[in-house]
């Protein structure tokens, strides 16, 4: 059976996460029988229409506009809003080098301002596998259910692919966040590992 592995890290990327599974959707026939040049996206189309939280008339008519690229995307104001709620303050040429490198991102530009208001990216093999980093809503417009609304849309353009396996890590502050999502902590005793590069002694 079609599965998702997710994974949660408590703190930023120093503690061993707890792993977390969510049942698939697609139909699990479907996900095996499927050659290799048929395997992008027969199964999603069985699928029945995604039901949103928020709907995507919503978030506009409250000015909210729901972006899949990075066009228009201020790289700047982004690493602003990751700033705001406590990740480290990137370099933006490297944020721009890890977009590239990003399967499928979503992002919402708040109308008014133009400027990005929540974020969340996934990168894997397209296939199989995918990570989903980033998730980020600026605080001056968190509870209006900007995060719900970007999970929601990226767990389902993965499931859109076939994608089974989802990791994801989070601080344990905001787990409750994800368990509605469908995503439950340490599946069957799993559990995830971090590799910690060890500091060579200076002699």
């Amino acid at each position: 059976m079609c599965t998702f592995h997710s994974m949660f890290l408590g703190g930023t990327i120093s503690t061993p996460p707890a792993s977390l599974r969510l049942r698939s959707t697609l139909n699990p026939q479907n996900a095996v029988t499927q050659s290799s040049s048929q395997a992008t996206f027969p199964a999603a189309m069985q699928r029945k229409p995604p039901s949103y939280s928020i709907s995507d008339e919503d978030l506009e008519s409250r000015g909210f506009l729901l972006r899949r690229t990075t066009e228009g995307l201020n790289l700047d104001q982004l690493n602003s809003v990751f700033a705001a709620v406590g990740f480290p303050r990137r370099d933006t040429a490297k944020i721009e080098v890890a977009l590239q490198h990003t399967d499928a991102l979503l992002w919402v530009e708040y109308e008014k301002t133009r400027r990005p208001v929540a974020f969340a990216r996934a990168t894997g093999d397209g296939v199989f596998n995918a990570i989903i980093w980033d998730v980020v809503v600026d605080p001056s417009f968190q509870s209006c259910g900007l995060g719900k609304a970007v999970m929601e849309r990226l767990i389902e353009d993965l499931q859109v692919k076939g994608i089974c396996n989802i990791a994801l890590y989070s601080e344990p502050r905001v787990l409750g966040f994800y368990r509605p999502l469908g995503f439950v902590s340490d599946p069957d005793g799993i559990k995830g590992m971090v590799f910690i590069r060890k500091q060579r002694n200076k002699k």
